[in-house]
């Protein structure tokens, strides 16, 4: 299946809020109970995307980097686990702890958050200021599993050391590229605006 982009989300847009099962700690996680004062990263990936496993190291060191700063990460996978069983939470959780995932890698079983956030692929990033509205939201940064260019985020840090000096992030946005969501036959038909909480 050829590699699709970003739908690139409105700015402006207020995070839609959403409670989903954490796969690693089996709690239940809402969104507004762990948004950041700062900004909140929210990345729809999963576990067996090519785009996603080779972004992987990045999003660990991205999150150690500002998590200290304050910044909240969140990662969420949609997938259609009876047509993708790899994605499935229990290889979710494998996938979290052999990582050293330092974010909760949520299990959005019902696609509902996906289509809130009109997330088209993995991985897919989002980044939301103090006041849950969308700042950014696009690529880690220009490396792809075969283009040779090293992973920097770059793409995201600058997003986000701009929000953490109080500046505005250029509204200049590369989407993001990778692997469709693979939605269940009945989401097709939902739309991209339904609410979660």
């Amino acid at each position: 299946m050829p590699a699709i982009t970003s739908h690139m989300l409105p700015l402006g847009t207020v995070a839609p809020d959403f409670k989903i099962q954490d796969t690693v700690s089996g709690n239940l996680i809402q969104l507004q109970q762990i948004r950041s004062d700062i900004a909140t990263v929210i990345m729809f990936i999963c576990n067996h995307c090519p785009y996603v496993k080779h972004v992987q190291p990045e999003l660990v060191r991205l999150a150690e980097d500002y998590i200290p700063k304050g910044v909240t990460f969140v990662a969420i996978s949609s997938n259609d686990v009876s047509r993708y069983p790899d994605d499935g939470p229990e290889q979710m959780k494998k996938v979290a702890i052999t990582n050293k995932y330092p974010f909760p890698y949520l299990y959005d079983e019902t696609q509902e958050v996906a289509i809130a956030y009109d997330a088209a692929c993995t991985p897919d990033f989002y980044i939301f200021d103090k006041d849950m509205q969308l700042v950014y939201r696009g690529q880690l940064d220009d490396s792809r599993p075969s283009n040779g260019i090293s992973l920097t985020g770059q793409d995201i840090r600058n997003a986000l050391d701009h929000v953490l000096l109080g500046e505005q992030v250029s509204p200049f946005q590369k989407p993001s590229i990778g692997c469709s969501i693979k939605w269940k036959p009945a989401s097709n038909s939902q739309s991209p605006s339904a609410a979660i909480l």
